[in-house]
C-alpha cells in the first residue's frame, strides 16, 4: 500500500536548532533554581514541553509541595517567550540539509506533508514564519502539542492530520523524527514506516533500541523509503 502522508517533526528533524531549544529549556529551569544537565534534557525534547518540565521537576525537586501547576506554567512561559523572541528575530535560523528539498520532492509526487511538534503553536508559527515555509509551499498540514488533548507519544497529533487529509488507514502514513518519542508516536499510530534521523537529539546507537523501521543520517533518504524504491532498514 502506497504512502499518502509523511509527518515530520520540526527541531532536530527538519529545522537545525535542537541545541538552541535545549539551551533555552535549561535556562528556563535555571531561572527558577533548577540546574539540570543537557544530558537529561535531550531525551525529553520531543515531548510536550509542560510534560517535559514536570518530568524534570519530579526528578530535581524533593519538596513535593513546591511542584505546583503555577511553577510549571511559569517555567513554560519563560521558555515560550524566550524561544518566540529568538525565532522571530533570528537571522541564522535554517532548515537542516536537504530538508526543504525533501518536503518539496514528496509534495511533487502527490504525497501530503505534515509537520508536528512538541512546541506550542506560537513557537512553531514563529519558526515557520521565519523560514517562510507556508509562502514557499513546503507542507500541507501542521499541528502542535497544545492543540490536541495529549502530546507525543500519544497518537492524537497524527490522527488530527490524518483526518484533515482524509486518510483513515495508518498503513498509508509515515512518521519521521529524531527522538524516542517520535518513534513511539509512530508505533502508537500504526504507521507503515517509522523513520528515525540522526540529525537531532539522539545518536544512531540511542535510537536503535526503540526499533524504528529505518534509521537514516540524511532526511533526503525519506523520499526513497516512502516511495518504496529503497529497501534500507534500521
Amino acid at each position: 500500500m502506497s504512502i499518502k502522508l509523511v509527518v515530520f517533526d520540526m527541531a532536530g528533524t527538519t529545522v537545525a536548532d535542537e541545541s538552541g531549544v535545549m539551551d533555552t529549556f535549561k535556562a528556563s529551569l535555571a531561572k527558577y533554581g533548577y540546574d539540570v544537565p543537557l544530558t537529561e534534557i535531550g531525551p525529553l525534547m520531543g515531548y510536550e514541553k509542560r510534560l517535559a518540565i514536570k518530568t524534570m521537576l519530579d526528578k530535581h525537586e524533593p519538596d513535593v509541595a513546591k511542584l505546583t501547576d503555577e511553577l510549571i506554567d511559569n517555567i513554560h512561559q519563560h521558555f515560550v517567550d524566550t524561544l518566540v523572541n529568538h525565532y522571530r528575530n533570528a537571522t541564522d535560523l535554517e532548515a537542516l540539509p536537504h530538508a526543504e528539498e525533501t518536503l518539496l520532492a514528496l509534495r511533487g509526487q502527490g504525497i501530503k506533508v505534515g509537520l508536528n511538534t512538541g512546541f506550542s503553536r506560537i513557537i512553531a508559527d514563529s519558526i515557520i514564519n521565519n523560514l517562510q515555509w507556508r509562502e514557499r509551499g513546503l507542507f500541507d498540514y501542521m499541528i502542535c502539542s497544545d492543540e490536541v488533548a495529549a502530546g507525543r507519544p500519544d497518537p492524537a497529533m497524527i490522527h488530527h492530520i490524518m483526518a484533515e487529509a482524509g486518510i483513515t488507514n495508518p498503513a498509508e502514513v509515515a512518521k519521521v523524527g529524531d527522538t524516542e518519542v517520535d518513534i513511539n508516536e509512530g508505533k502508537n499510530v500504526g504507521c507503515k514506516y517509522i523513520i528515525a534521523v540522526t540529525t537531532g537529539a539522539f545518536t544512531r546507537q540511542q535510537l536503535e533500541p526503540y526499533s524504528p523501521t529505518h534509521i537514516i543520517d540524511d532526511v533526503a533518504d525519506v523520499v526513497a523509503i516512502v516511495t518504496e524504491t529503497s529497501n534500507a532498514t534500521a
